[in-house]
């Protein structure tokens, strides 16, 4: 069942105090395929969900899904699945309960309703918890039943709005690998609202990234990586530093040094990219790079963080692991030169993107 958002805008509030929520939004999000609409806060995430889902009604545009038009259908008549970030269980119900309310409710038999709520059971791997409160669950095993209430009617869409926000980091891993292998199974579209861009690169098959109510980019999340269209979209996902420089006959002009371009661009100003994996560091006294200086280095874990200053001016975060720095024998304070053979060209200033 894929999803299909048509230019849709939505503004909240009235006369001189509206605020657009989003604006013009076109996008597609494949059947069966995790879908992560991803953005700083304030971007229209949230508000594109609620859209989709009937809980908003927009201003302009059109939701559909295989084709059909929903923009007017009420939500119960809609069928798709929603999960939001605080549960939002019935504390008072059992975890039977709470995954069988939707099928009651849609009249389905004490018999369906129990074979339906065991087979969700197994399949979010809470089989021995039927009987238990949600208040007597961990919040990881909370946002499971939560999941397993939405996929109980068998929903076209299921549409997650930050599930994962409320847990601590570990529990958030150990939920994305888990949500992974479900989709796997269940095989049903989803749309998954998050801020977190590695749970985005990690658990989807397509990206939207929005900001201040548009659409940046969309596309896979290896095209959004590897070829971003901004430098916005080159920053947020994957923390990459924007530098400008110059092309010039096929050469790109850095502060302090130059290298062939990879791209086939024209003469003039460009800004460019690199990720803190991405930037080589040498000793000060081997040949070529740009010379620059150790200002901080942190160790985490296996691997090291450097905050590098290039004589030019220009602060790089480095990145590299904790062998490979121990083999460099820098420390900070110490001189070093910057090989910058990982950066990429993104636009040329001034133009459209």
């Amino acid at each position: 069942m894929s999803v299909r958002v048509e230019s849709i805008t939505k503004r909240f509030g009235a006369d001189a105090g509206r605020v657009t929520g989003v604006s013009g939004v076109s996008f597609e999000a494949p059947s069966h395929a995790i879908t992560s609409l991803v953005g700083p806060s304030g971007s229209g995430k949230s508000t594109l969900l609620r859209l989709v889902a009937g809980l908003e009604q927009p201003d302009q545009g059109r939701v559909l899904v295989e084709g059909e038009d929903l923009t007017r259908v009420p939500v119960q008549a809609r069928r798709l699945g929603f999960v939001f970030q605080n549960y939002a269980l019935f504390r008072h119900m059992s975890v039977f309960d709470n995954i069988a309310f939707g099928l009651s409710v849609r009249g389905a038999s004490r018999k369906e309703q129990a074979a339906r709520v065991s087979e969700l059971l197994e399949l979010v791997q809470l089989a021995d918890y039927a009987k238990r409160l949600p208040d007597q669950l961990s919040g990881g095993q909370r946002q499971r039943v939560a999941l397993a209430r939405a996929l109980a009617p068998r929903p076209r869409v299921l549409l997650l709005d930050e599930p994962f926000g409320a847990l601590d980091t570990q529990v958030r891993v150990e939920l994305r690998e888990w949500l992974h292998r479900l989709h796997e199974q269940t095989q049903v579209t989803t749309l998954l609202v998050t801020h977190d861009q590695e749970e985005a690169l990690e658990l989807s098959q397509h990206v939207v990234l929005l900001r201040e109510g548009q659409v940046e980019q969309a596309g896979t999340p290896t095209e959004l990586y590897e070829s971003p269209r901004s430098a916005f979209v080159a920053s947020f996902l994957g923390g990459a530093q924007i530098l400008k420089g110059q092309v010039s006959e096929g050469q790109l002009q850095l502060p302090g040094q130059e290298l062939s371009a990879d791209v086939d661009h024209a003469d003039g100003a460009v800004e460019a990219f690199v990720r803190p994996h991405d930037v080589r560091l040498v000793r000060a006294d081997e040949p070529g790079g740009a010379p620059a200086r150790v200002e901080r280095l942190i160790r985490v874990g296996g691997f090291v963080k450097l905050t590098v200053r290039l004589d030019s001016g220009e602060v790089l975060q480095v990145q590299m692991s904790r062998t490979a720095q121990l083999d460099l024998g820098v420390e900070a304070g110490d001189p070093v030169r910057v090989d910058l053979g990982g950066i990429r060209v993104i636009a040329r200033r001034g133009y459209s993107i």
